[in-house]
């Protein structure tokens, strides 16, 4: 039996985070499929770690990354890069991650040599072409080249549906980040930050906070830092673990309202798999980032949002994420209830997670299979 190539295709973090686990379930396939992994290495650094968690050596680096890089830049250097080795391996299907440049110009550049593209986390939408941007364009345009769509969820799947893509060509997978979490937590795993080290997460509850966002810089910071604190005073097993963000105004404020009060750890930004590891040791995550909406239900963690909007509504309508904005009154009473009252809390631990059940990758590759004829069933859809 001839084997099936597929390629896969991804430049920054974020993307090797949800394209790991996708990578190593093709691997287990090698009877059927042969995997031939690239990186443009957009984001090197970045990406180098989680290649390094996940103990994947790609077959093809087109290390593109350069000082000052434009868009323009990473497009040419990824297309050109991607030319050559679409030449030379002449994959039967490419797969493209969500909706960085590397995303783009890997469809692009596997349209322009004839390979079908399947296109993974497919059909997220905000509706507004220069928000964010390049972000929603880039996903658009890798939308209309992709031969196969995806989907994380049936609200990605509704989108697909609206822009008139063949219901056939849609694949509900649940979304792999959720798979990399799985793959990335461990109850044995040891922190090497020494305050990480010093938490006795077995007898006190330990809030993980995480804030960075350009709309609470100032004022919205400082009244969710003050809620906070005051909870910690009035709460004796609290704690309070807080990786603090680079940006200076973040850190102004950071240190102004809570450095040097007791239970509440100021640590650096750490990489995904300490980062994922304290998520699950957590019994509670405040955040005004979105990956955290998608990651922490899934630990069984209740999430407050420290915004007024959300591009993932369905984690609210699941109950797993709350919006409470940057009322200094409301982050107080939310947070002091999911900690005083164990039905709240447990209502929304219980949630089921709206993102994934850890099996996205495989259902991509049952997909795959299924399309080249290699296996008789469609996947069953994630719900």
């Amino acid at each position: 039996m001839e084997k099936l190539k597929i390629m896969v295709v991804f430049g920054t973090r974020p993307e090797a985070i949800k394209m790991a686990p996708l990578v190593l379930e093709l691997q287990k396939q090698r009877d059927a499929i042969e995997t031939v992994t690239v990186v443009t290495a957009q984001h090197r650094q970045m990406l180098d770690q989680v290649l390094e968690t996940f103990n994947i050596v790609p077959d093809y680096d087109l290390d593109i990354m350069s000082q000052g890089q434009t868009l323009y830049d990473i497009t040419s250097r990824a297309m050109n890069g991607l030319k050559e080795v679409l030449e030379k391996e002449k994959p039967d299907l490419v797969l493209v991650h969500g909706d960085t440049t590397t995303t783009f110009a890997g469809a692009l550049a596997s349209y322009y040599s004839q390979t079908a593209v399947g296109h993974v986390e497919a059909g997220l939408r905000t509706g507004d072409i220069y928000s964010p941007f390049p972000e929603e364009m880039n996903r658009k345009l890798t939308g209309a080249i992709a031969s196969f769509h995806f989907a994380p969820t049936e609200t990605a799947k509704a989108n697909l549906l609206r822009e008139r893509v063949d219901p056939g060509k849609i694949y509900v997978t649940g979304n792999t980040v959720i798979d990399a979490l799985m793959k990335t937590v461990r109850s044995d795993y040891e922190f090497d930050d020494e305050k990480l080290r010093q938490i006795d997460f077995e007898h006190h509850r330990v809030i993980l906070l995480t804030t960075h966002r350009r709309e609470n810089l100032g004022e919205p910071m400082r009244h969710i830092y003050k809620a906070l604190r005051s909870v910690v005073q009035e709460t004796p097993d609290a704690e309070i673990v807080f990786p603090v963000h680079r940006n200076p105004l973040v850190r102004q404020v950071v240190n102004e309202e809570l450095a040097g009060v007791d239970r509440i750890h100021l640590i650096e930004p750490l990489d995904y798999e300490p980062f994922a590891n304290l998520m699950s040791r957590s019994y509670l995550v405040l955040t005004d980032s979105g990956g955290i909406q998608e990651e922490a239900p899934s630990l069984g963690k209740p999430v407050l949002v420290l915004r007024n909007t959300t591009e993932r509504p369905e984690a609210v309508k699941a109950g797993t994420v709350s919006l409470i904005g940057t009322n200094v009154d409301v982050v107080y009473e939310t947070t002091r209830r999911l900690l005083t009252d164990k039905k709240a809390y447990e209502a929304m631990s219980n949630a089921v997670n709206p993102y994934g059940d850890g099996r996205a990758s495989e259902r991509i590759v049952q997909a795959v299979r299924y399309v080249y004829n290699k296996c008789s069933e469609r996947p069953e859809e994630f719900k």
